[in-house]
């Protein structure tokens, strides 16, 4: 598969390092209350908020605060309600963004990504405008160090997997979104541990960035993540050389 952006790669590192863990926990919250609104509380017949619990495992949030997301999803304690909306722009050079966000303000959220995008040299465009740019996919990593290329491909290709690669020092493994939660169980079956799973959109192709371009793109995806409400960022983009 052509195209893989890897800022998703450098997004969790950062993470990884983040001091800001509230603004983490509070993200994760928003989409457990959210996806269990939409699909319930049994995490077995909703993959989504499978994935939201498996996130915030990983986060090492309390489990308290997991219960609790779920009883404001499911109305059982009062709560906020999020909307889901996806914003659709370009960066620096053309670059495509898509950019999820679950928000109870509809109003400040698409005021403050436009008010990012204008500073940083982008621009909010219209629904669909970038949106056919990528593909809707299954991504399932795992510690290349730990499980090496060729013993992910023999059990990803046995479960129906589409593709796989290895980046840095992660091997990905793409499925289908209908196939997602097949895969992901059929490497669980063989005790393979995965280092994140996700939906994801993404770009079928990427523009190369470097010198200015490339700086004022980091810059930009630095302040988007700041916004309130973002869940995620999409982007078409490689970065070679970033200007200092």
């Amino acid at each position: 598969m052509s195209g893989h952006s890897k800022w998703s790669t450098i997004k969790r590192k950062k993470g990884a390092l983040d001091a800001k863990r509230g603004r983490i926990f509070t993200n994760i919250i928003r989409e457990i209350i959210t996806s269990t609104r939409i699909g319930g509380k049994d995490a077995s017949t909703n993959p989504r908020l499978r994935l939201a619990i498996e996130e915030a495992k990983a986060a090492n949030m309390p489990k308290d605060n997991i219960e609790r997301a779920m009883k404001k999803g499911a109305g059982e304690l009062e709560g906020d309600t999020y909307e889901e909306i996806i914003y659709e722009g370009y960066g620096p050079a053309g670059v495509a963004l898509l950019i999820e966000t679950l928000t109870d303000n509809r109003n400040r959220t698409v005021s403050e990504v436009r008010h990012a995008l204008s500073r940083h040299g982008g621009s909010l465009g219209e629904s669909g405008c970038v949106m056919w740019m990528f593909n809707k996919k299954g991504v399932i990593g795992f510690e290349a160090s730990l499980y090496p290329e060729d013993t992910v491909m023999e059990a990803a290709l046995e479960a129906g997997a589409e593709d796989i690669k290895t980046e840095d020092d992660e091997v990905l493994v793409y499925t289908d979104i209908k196939d997602f939660e097949v895969v992901k169980s059929a490497f669980e079956s063989k005790g393979m541990k995965e280092k994140f799973s996700e939906l994801s959109y993404i770009p079928q192709t990427n523009i190369e960035l470097k010198g200015k371009e490339a700086g004022q793109m980091v810059k930009l995806m630095d302040a988007l993540e700041e916004i309130e409400g973002i869940q995620n960022i999409y982007a078409n983009f490689d970065i070679l050389e970033a200007e200092a």
